[in-house]
């Protein structure tokens, strides 16, 4: 089993793709450089090869693939991480020819989830993330996973290693599952309760440290909540009462931050604690002023949303850290996010600007609604 630990590796040389009229390539390297010194890692060079599509066999072609061994080496870097998602066969090939370890972008994500799960769901779900992404990965570690086994601990002396160890990966998966659907049980009845008590639940969503937890600390007063300034600092559901003006008391719930091309185990892994977002009656959509992808980063959250079955919930978006930007980029940000047609409010969760305004809206969103549906009646 590949073992998900917190890297060995100081420095790592990285490889991206500019395809078609796409120019984000830089762009990209920039975030996954971001994620790499979450793990401790530092970039020592990076490259980006243009083509229309991903190399087959090694994802950059074959003599690119020659230079970049050659360029990491020079540069002492102990790891190639390619910021796309490769087939087994890919990393495998292109392993072979750099003559260094290969990390893709899902398996560094990954690699910060577990390194950030402090609780036992949290842990969980990370491991049934984890378990999924090595079963397609053991047909490409070579000779050796087809070996025949054999003698004690296995079926028949005619299974392979690569059966033997897929068949523990799949008995351990059925075992989490079992662990997660519990909990997600226990979830349920805890969202039944709150909606037996009338309280009503605002959802905040967002790019990964967006502010979504010092937002929840500015609205709750709970100075006791953890706050870091990192990449998915936020793996476990925390829910807070915070009070309206009216009085009117709610709950908000902060959750995993979104990335680009999060990786799809992760998302399925995470289903019960993503389920507080689709069961929500509103949703307050983080997004981060001083981002310098911010619609891209918008569009990355909407699609998530959307692809979770929370794209219908109702929903206001909070243009954060208001502090930090000059008034024309905000009246600028403000008119890109207003395009899809949601309310939209800026805030600076840090020091507290305008989040009053933003109270009054949720307030507006939750209420206004239930009046109208009582004087239908």
């Amino acid at each position: 089993m590949i073992e998900l630990q917190r890297s060995p590796f100081q420095k790592a040389f990285l490889v991206g793709l500019e395809m078609g009229c796409k120019e984000d390539g830089p762009g990209t390297l920039e975030e996954m450089t971001l994620l790499l010194e979450n793990l401790g890692i530092t970039c020592a060079g990076k490259t980006i090869q243009r083509r229309s599509e991903p190399d087959p066999g090694y994802f950059v072609g074959p003599g690119k693939a020659e230079l970049i061994g050659t360029e990491a080496k020079d540069l002492q870097a102990g790891l190639i991480v390619v910021d796309g998602i490769l087939s087994p066969g890919q990393a495998g090939a292109l392993a072979r020819v750099v003559g260094l370890p290969v990390w893709d972008r899902p398996l560094v994500i990954m690699k910060i989830f577990e390194d950030r799960a402090q609780t036992e769901e949290a842990k969980l779900q990370v491991e049934l993330a984890r378990c999924r992404y090595e079963i397609p990965l053991l047909k490409g570690l070579g000779l050796q996973m087809s070996r025949p086994g054999g003698g004690i601990g296995t079926r028949g002396p005619g299974e392979t290693e690569f059966e033997r160890h897929r068949r523990k990966l799949a008995r351990r998966i059925r075992e989490i599952n079992k662990k997660i659907e519990a909990i997600r049980d226990r979830r349920e009845s805890r969202r039944k309760r709150r909606t037996r008590a009338g309280l009503a639940t605002i959802a905040l969503a967002g790019y990964t440290n967006s502010g979504k937890s010092t937002l929840l600390r500015r609205l709750s007063g709970d100075h006791d909540l953890q706050v870091a300034d990192k990449l998915f600092s936020t793996l476990d559901p925390f829910v807070r009462r915070v009070r309206l003006a009216g009085g009117a008391a709610v709950l908000f719930t902060d959750t995993v931050g979104f990335i680009r091309n999060l990786p799809p185990v992760l998302v399925t892994a995470f289903r019960a604690t993503l389920e507080e977002i689709t069961a929500a009656d509103l949703i307050v959509l983080l997004a981060d002023a001083t981002s310098g992808r911010f619609e891209e980063d918008l569009a990355v959250v909407e699609e998530t949303l959307a692809s979770i079955g929370a794209g219908t919930v109702p929903r206001i978006i909070a243009i954060n850290k208001a502090d930090r930007v000059d008034t024309d980029t905000m009246i600028n940000l403000r008119t890109l996010a207003g395009r899809s047609g949601d309310r939209v409010v800026t805030i600076s969760a840090l020091t507290g600007e305008n989040t009053p305004e933003l109270l009054d809206v949720v307030g507006e969103m939750l209420f206004s609604g239930r009046k109208e549906e009582r004087g239908d009646r």
